[in-house]
């Protein structure tokens, strides 16, 4: 049983106390720090979570393997160097800081023997695990190209760079932003109450890393939207992934086409349960999932996943994504931005987290 602190009470925060309720012989909320009375009250009343107004409070009274900080990305860093300071390790809810500025200072600040991974779990989402397993079978070759309209900024950033394997590679971005027009729909707030039509900001932009490209092209809420479509694809010399679909040559005249099968559970007369249970192509299992049965959404599985990850880090085990992979991916989101900005050619440096 992993023991965990939470430092926050906003929507980000929420996912954490349901995964944590779905496990509960894997995580136990054993108190949450927030100013805020009315959700104190609530997560005691929907959770049944101990609540506690300070850090010095909390940890009079608790003692967690790690502590989970999830506040506004303004004061995150502050935060999150208070905690590491007080002996408690840190999961930080993504993303790393909101700007260069303070991305530096957090760096610098970092004490290496204090241990804080970060909460990017969109890697960690099923079908993106799934995609991975199959790109460690070659089937494609070596992936050389992604284009990604699924998510934005640095978890766009994230899941490049995973797929294209890329670690602190310096790249040359351009980059341009537009604005879309669209019907507005559902946001984190639920459901829209009207028609209202939006101006959304798209961005398109070109990282050439050398031997290896991508394109990124994301529209504002776009990851919740209706009306748009998510486009991955990943191109490597023997074939490609486009979304769900599976294209590679198994000699170099015998073309084979597979795709991704997400067996979901509980549907017309199965009697499993409501639930995911993996995903398969190419006639094996590429994806199990490891909370079977806890009903949990991809996201939530994925949040899970980095949960799950803290513990093992916490215990000695290695890291699966620090303070350096998160910079990273926030820097090349800053200078994706910088070059749409200024509307010239970007190239990054090695900054100090890839030393």
């Amino acid at each position: 049983m992993t023991k965990i602190g939470l430092y926050g009470s906003g929507w980000r925060a929420e996912y954490f106390l349901r995964v944590a309720r779905a496990l509960p012989c894997q995580f136990e909320i054993v108190g949450v720090i927030t100013t805020n009375e009315e959700k104190a009250a609530w997560f005691t009343q929907e959770f049944g979570v101990k609540c506690h107004k300070t850090l010095n409070e909390f940890s009079a009274a608790e003692a967690p393997d790690y502590m989970v900080v999830s506040v506004n990305a303004s004061a995150s860093t502050d935060i999150t160097l208070r905690v590491l300071e007080s002996g408690i390790p840190v999961l930080l809810e993504t993303p790393a800081a909101p700007d260069l500025e303070t991305l530096y200072r957090f760096n610098q600040s970092f004490h290496q023997k204090t241990k804080i991974q970060i909460a990017e779990q969109y890697p960690l989402q099923p079908m993106h695990k799934a995609r991975l397993a199959f790109l460690r079978k070659g089937k494609i070759g070596t992936p050389s190209h992604v284009q990604i309209s699924y998510t934005h900024a640095f978890h766009g950033m994230s899941i490049i760079r995973d797929y294209l394997n890329i670690g602190f590679e310096n790249a040359e971005i351009t980059a341009k932003k537009f604005t879309v027009p669209i019907v507005a729909g559902y946001t984190r707030t639920g459901e829209p109450a009207e028609e209202i039509i939006k101006e959304h900001t798209q961005t398109v932009a070109v990282f050439d890393f050398g031997r290896k490209t991508a394109l990124f092209n994301h529209e504002t809420d776009q990851h919740r939207s209706w009306v748009r479509s998510p486009i991955i694809q990943i191109k490597g010399e023997r074939g490609e992934i486009f979304n769900n679909k599976i294209k590679y040559l198994a000699d170099f005249k015998t073309p084979i086409e597979s795709e991704f099968i997400r067996k979901d559970l509980g549907r017309e007369e199965n009697f499993e349960g409501f639930d995911l249970k993996g995903i398969f192509a190419d006639g094996e299992w590429l994806y199990r999932n490891p909370y079977q049965g806890s009903r949990l959404a991809d996201d939530e599985i994925a949040v899970a996943e980095c949960m799950a990850s803290m513990a093992e880090y916490v215990k000695g085990n290695t890291s699966r994504y620090g303070l350096p992979e998160a910079s990273q991916d926030v820097y090349l989101s800053l200078m994706m931005d910088e070059a749409a900005k200024s509307g010239r050619p970007v190239r990054t440096e090695t900054q100090l987290w890839a030393l």
